[in-house]
């Protein structure tokens, strides 16, 4: 991996985002430059082990646990159960829409060539699945080792299903169910197929000097998506929150989770999921799996016990609330690490986001009265920024880390470019994926509140979205 000059790859990410809106099909007309062709050419044959695919067909079906049920029953507990239903009819319906979109041209922006645009955005070449079929591989991270491409192209759909999702626990209990999926069709497609290409696209070990993306030609690693998925949905959550402005009632009238019992089940699935997640992203069934597995028991654990010794020493008592939240931050911050750090780095990761979170969570967002409902920015960008910069130390192999695999040596020798170096690569990694999806977020938002309007009424927010928005209830009396 080689880390690029920082100015130019930064005024182009700024000169692009501003040009984000421009008709998506200009992307089909980019070529892939014969480099490419020659490269795939001159790669050996791939080689396919049923071990392998069958850990990431069940990490895929992991990862979709982790959305459905997992994250929308989380979600759900925290908000009023008059709004229950409309939070999980949000993240149900988002992974439906966005699976269609991923395999309709959302999987060849991502992870196809782009052209003259690849620093970006791939192409259409692929689109609709054109030339996919049960015998096409992507190689996974060992040169000349693959997965079926249906595999691949599975495993990455369920990314892009919980990325949105995260986001509407930001402005929960008053938008418009509408302006929720034109926002979701428009932001996976302007914001997250770019940012997934931006971090995730390169030629793989059998053509390791093919054009990449953006921020992976900045050297910043990130092993299942601190940017990508956490940063990329935090930020947007803080933009959608304050865009939409406060809840009717807040901090007037209690808003209280009307259901930790439900909470505290779907964060347990998302911890659950999350090896799928996590472990799933080494794309092999190997040690670097394991480690990956390891990282995400460890440093979540560690998480959830820091935030309930930070309540108890500021509040006097440890919450469910706050183990299930800690146990989130963790599984956040662990994410870009998770085969990069060792075990005993994941730990110290995980004692240190707590903190940083709780401090987001209870003292700047009442410090500036912005209502991110369920602290999605608080938990996800915060600790999300917090993992991605850790990486860049817990890499180091004198920490117990894994090393960088160097794939410009003959033997792929793990190597590591020193902290000051990589955690600059971290950061320019973070800053682009906040201007990225910030400013974006921002236009679409915009967008959107023309087109079909952001908020409920104050008649429908105070009867319940579940109610005014669905015509059914979460919960009945009798």
């Amino acid at each position: 991996m080689s880390t690029s000059k920082f100015s130019s790859p930064f005024a182009l990410i700024c000169a692009a985002t501003a040009a984000l809106l421009a008709p998506v099909v200009a992307f089909a007309q980019e070529a892939a430059p014969a480099a490419a062709t020659t490269a795939a050419a001159a790669a050996p044959a791939f080689t396919m082990d049923k071990g392998d695919n069958a850990w990431m067909l069940i990490s895929s079906a992991l990862v979709l646990l982790m959305t459905i049920p997992g994250l929308a029953l989380f979600y759900g507990g925290l908000v009023r159960a008059k709004n229950m239903l409309s939070v999980l009819m949000q993240v149900f319906m988002i992974t439906a829409v966005v699976a269609l979109l991923w395999v309709t041209y959302g999987y060849s922006l991502a992870f196809t060539d782009g052209g003259s645009l690849n620093s970006f955005v791939g192409g259409f070449s692929k689109a609709f699945l054109a030339g996919v079929n049960t015998s096409s591989l992507v190689e996974t991270f060992s040169k000349g080792v693959a997965i079926p491409e249906y595999t691949f192209i599975v495993f990455q759909m369920t990314f892009a299903c919980i990325t949105p999702g995260l986001i509407v626990g930001a402005f929960a209990e008053r938008i418009k169910f509408s302006a929720v999926m034109l926002f979701v069709v428009l932001w996976v497609t302007f914001i997250y197929f770019p940012m997934a290409h931006m971090v995730w696209f390169w030629g793989g070990p059998s053509s390791y000097t093919s054009p990449s993306g953006l921020i992976f030609s900045y050297g910043a690693i990130d092993f299942a998506g601190g940017t990508v998925v956490h940063i990329n949905a935090g930020i947007a959550g803080l933009v959608g929150a304050i865009m939409l402005g406060k809840r009717t009632g807040y901090k007037k009238e209690i808003m209280a989770p009307h259901s930790m019992t439900l909470t505290m089940v779907g964060a347990s699935l998302l911890w659950v999921g999350w090896f799928g997640f996590n472990a799933g992203s080494n794309l092999e069934a190997n040690g670097y799996a394991s480690l990956a597995m390891i990282n995400t028991f460890v440093a979540t654990a560690a998480a959830a016990v820091s935030w309930c010794i930070i309540e108890s020493l500021t509040r006097g008592k440890a919450s469910m609330l706050g183990g299930a939240s800690g146990a989130v931050a963790g599984l956040v911050a662990i994410t870009p690490a998770a085969g990069f750090g060792g075990p005993m780095g994941s730990i110290v990761l995980g004692l240190i986001v707590s903190p940083v979170c709780y401090f987001f969570v209870d003292v700047v967002k009442n410090k500036f009265n912005y209502d991110d409902s369920l602290d999605v920015f608080g938990v996800h960008c915060v600790g999300g920024i917090i993992g991605a910069l850790g990486t860049g130390i817990l890499v180091n192999p004198a920490l117990g880390g894994a090393g960088i695999v160097d794939y410009s040596t003959a033997d792929f020798a793990a190597s590591y470019a020193g902290t000051a170096t990589q955690v600059w690569a971290q950061a320019k990694g973070v800053l682009t994926t906040l201007l990225w999806s910030g400013i974006g977020s921002a236009i679409l938002y915009k967008i959107v509140d023309v087109v079909v309007g952001l908020r409920v009424s104050v008649e429908a927010e105070r009867e319940g979205l579940d109610l005014s928005t669905h015509g059914e209830a979460a919960y009945h009396s009798s």
